[in-house]
């Protein structure tokens, strides 16, 4: 005891032991929520939903709005972060200050956001590679390629990402400290490629409004929206890029130093992914060789203008193969953090076979069962949504209101029941920035179910088409089972993370458990 750190003396005073292996700095911790984010991801893939929606404008000020907007959550959930360092995150911190039926909700929100992290990720990967890489580097027809092919590469994304998961943080940090470095060179290189070959400087494209709603920007937005209604929905491109930062958090248990490193390691990666993804996102739109061609072109807009820019072929084939890792890396990531989120919520109970699913590997520190279960649910998601959009409107609408929670929360409790703070405080910013983050998750939340998306097509079983569409299904089904499953069971049986007397009783236990895990890794 006489050895322990401060990382462990707050996290014994939460009532947890130290069960995975605390190795990662202060630039990992930043690196894992960087490498989610990764503007190669969404910043690519998602580039439609502005550009068919509101044009450059929708692109380069709804970028700059949908990116200060998550850096004023960012600094709202950091706060809540540095206060309560633990890998359930979002989860503990809305039991701890709104209760513990707040917090059963908030785990349930933020598990389905960032298991569609990872599909939606994931699903890029396929569609970056198959295009990029396949056909743009290997010269591969893939034109007859579909639901199947989807299958199997998401597949095997999703085994090889909880490989790298399971034998331990350590490889994982490697992979992503490797991709922080490789985002800002790619990004960087595939801006100045799009500057030096591309078509335009008219700078005017940047600022001016053109609502493609409807016929305009194919299939993007194919129903006719009102300017407003389609600026909001071109929100969704900078939002569903710019989150998943709650990795930071998710991994506290295994950073040095966590109350000062993971509020910092939230900032600065939406930071930098805000400031590196304006630049890249405007050089798409300058170097578009006829706009309204490119809008009209919908999710094919950004691999056209790839594909066809003039820039040497080697560079081409480096910066494709370049995008493609990083992504790769981005799922690798997320599924970092939706394990970590469900050994955390494991450990208080919270999900069926809990004991299971909290159960560390002795060797590897790492929770084995929850990574692989994460590799089920991911490609699950995408066999059941094989939509790009779908998912990555799932994604942002999901995640940031599982991030307003704690916030909203913690409006009502700062300075009343929540009076132990972190070393990273807002002050007199705290509440503004809450009320801002929760007026902004509501628009978000207006803006994700707008878009009408195809009806439900099961790849196995393409002749049955369900008529609700692929968003609102699954957010009707939620809801309803969230609702039954709080009341008619969890409302006795969950009793949330330790508090009060409960923690001082697990001290023994606490001691015993790491001492057992310290032998077992030893030998």
């Amino acid at each position: 005891m006489e050895h322990m750190t401060e990382d462990e003396k707050v996290l014994h005073n939460m009532g947890y032991a130290q069960e995975l292996a605390r190795r990662m700095s202060g630039f990992s911790n930043f690196a894992i929520s960087f490498s989610i984010i990764c503007i190669l991801a969404g910043g690519i893939t998602a580039f439609p939903v502005a550009f068919s929606s509101g044009g450059g404008f929708s692109v380069s000020i709804g970028w700059l709005v949908g990116g200060f907007f998550a850096l004023v959550v960012a600094a709202s959930v950091g706060q809540i972060a540095s206060a309560y360092p633990t890998a359930g995150g979002l989860y503990h911190w809305a039991s701890i200050l709104g209760g513990r039926g707040w917090g059963w909700l908030c785990a349930w929100i933020n598990l389905v956001g960032l298991i569609f992290v990872v599909a939606s990720v994931n699903f890029g990967v396929y569609l970056l590679l198959k295009d990029l890489v396949i056909t743009g580097v290997f010269g591969v027809d893939t034109s007859a390629w579909g639901a199947l092919h989807a299958s199997i590469f998401v597949t095997i994304f999703a085994v090889t990402q909880a490989l790298f998961n399971h034998f331990g943080i350590k490889i994982t940090t490697m992979l992503t400290d490797f991709s922080g470095y490789l985002i800002f060179v790619v990004a960087i290189g595939l801006t100045l490629s799009m500057l030096i070959w591309g078509a335009s400087f008219d700078l005017s494209r940047l600022f001016t409004f053109v609502n493609n709603s409807g016929e305009p920007g194919g299939l993007v937005v194919p129903e006719p929206r009102t300017a407003l209604v389609a600026f909001l929905i071109g929100l969704l491109y900078p939002l569903y890029t710019i989150t998943g930062f709650d990795a930071s958090a998710h991994t506290s248990e295994e950073t040095i130093n966590a109350r000062s490193t993971v509020p910092k390691g939230m900032l600065n990666s939406v930071f930098w992914s805000l400031l590196f993804g304006f630049f890249l996102a405007s050089s798409f739109v300058l170097a578009m060789p006829d706009t309204t061609v490119a809008a009209k072109d919908g999710f094919n807009s950004f691999f056209n203008l790839f594909n066809t820019l003039p820039m040497p072929e080697l560079l081409r084939d480096l910066l494709a193969i370049g995008i493609v890792i990083a992504n790769y890396i981005c799922g690798l990531a997320g599924m970092t953090s939706t394990s970590r989120m469900i050994y955390a919520f494991a450990r208080d109970g919270g999900l069926p076979a809990s004991k299971a699913l909290a159960t560390i590997h002795p060797k590897h520190r790492t929770p084995v069962n929850a990574i692989w279960l994460t590799a089920a649910l991911s490609a699950g998601a995408c066999y059941y949504a094989p939509f790009m959009f779908a998912l990555a409107a799932g994604c942002a609408l999901f995640l940031y209101i599982s991030y307003a929670m704690p916030v909203a929360a913690g409006l009502f409790a700062e300075g009343k029941t929540w009076t132990e703070y972190g070393p990273f405080r807002l002050g007199a910013w705290s509440k503004p920035f809450a009320i801002i983050t929760i007026i902004g998750v509501v628009i978000l939340a207006y803006a994700g179910i707008q878009p009408p998306f195809n009806p439900i097509i099961l790849p196995l079983f393409p002749d049955l088409v369900f008529p609700l569409n692929q968003l609102t299904n699954p957010l009707i089904f939620l809801a309803v089972a969230m609702g039954l499953g709080w009341f008619l069971s969890e409302r006795k049986r969950f009793k949330g993370p330790p508090i009060g007397e409960e923690i001082k009783r697990r001290q023994a236990e606490i001691a015993a458990r790491e001492k057992a895990l310290d032998a077992a890794e030893a030998s």
